[in-house]
């Protein structure tokens, strides 16, 4: 782990309420993109990790953490990720529940207190700042759970309060993350509409790279 001062100061006014950190997944190492990082993407004439920072930090997300993977070392001398802290998963070809279990413990032991995860993907260029915001907002007490909905279908971002921790990452395996956790306690999942400031696409094929052309 290699935690760096966070951007955007945690003043006395943000310590006096909740913390709801960001958690980046970023580790994909792009296998049906001919092998490349989706974190090193170019989206906006940087890499596309950058991004998805910035989004989180302008939706609401004082702290972020990041997982990286694939190409670690080149990410992190590429990418400008100064304020977040950085975290390595070795076992990231194995799939996202992977990456979710060593984002989820880098923030149990992150020294401001987290009271919930706040997770996005890497590669949603098409979530921005407006749905991160709108999923921060259903934040009431840390057993919170709650996803962004596009018509009615649960998507990203989710949210999942510190007390869910160790149930969702016992259940992260392969590539559902935390489908299993998230379908097992439905009813207690706080639906989040966004799909009318949000596009849910993901970048999985060379078919979607005109996706980073805006």
């Amino acid at each position: 782990m290699t935690p760096l001062t966070p951007l955007t100061p945690l003043t006395p006014e943000i310590r006096r309420t909740s913390v709801v950190a960001g958690l980046l997944l970023a580790a994909g190492g792009g296998r049906r993109l001919g092998g490349r990082p989706k974190a090193l993407l170019p989206y906006r004439g940087r890499p596309l990790v950058e991004n998805a920072v910035r989004v989180l930090r302008e939706g609401g997300c004082p702290v972020v953490h990041v997982v990286l993977g694939a190409s670690a070392e080149l990410v992190r001398e590429r990418a400008e990720l100064a304020g977040c802290v950085v975290v390595e998963n070795p076992e990231w070809a194995d799939g996202m529940g992977s990456s979710l279990r060593v984002g989820l413990a880098s923030l149990a032991a992150d020294p401001h207190g987290v009271d919930a995860a706040l997770v996005s993907l890497v590669d949603q260029p098409g979530i921005g700042a407006a749905a991160v915001a709108r999923v921060r907002g259903a934040y009431r007490a840390r057993d919170a759970l709650a996803a962004a909905s596009y018509d009615g279908k649960r998507g990203h971002p989710v949210l999942f309060g510190a007390d869910r921790w160790a149930g969702i990452a016992a259940g992260a395996e392969g590539d559902r993350g935390a489908r299993a956790y998230l379908a097992a306690h439905r009813e207690a999942v706080a639906l989040v509409e966004c799909g009318d400031v949000a596009e849910p696409f993901d970048i999985d094929t060379e078919a979607d790279l005109y996706r980073l052309d805006g």
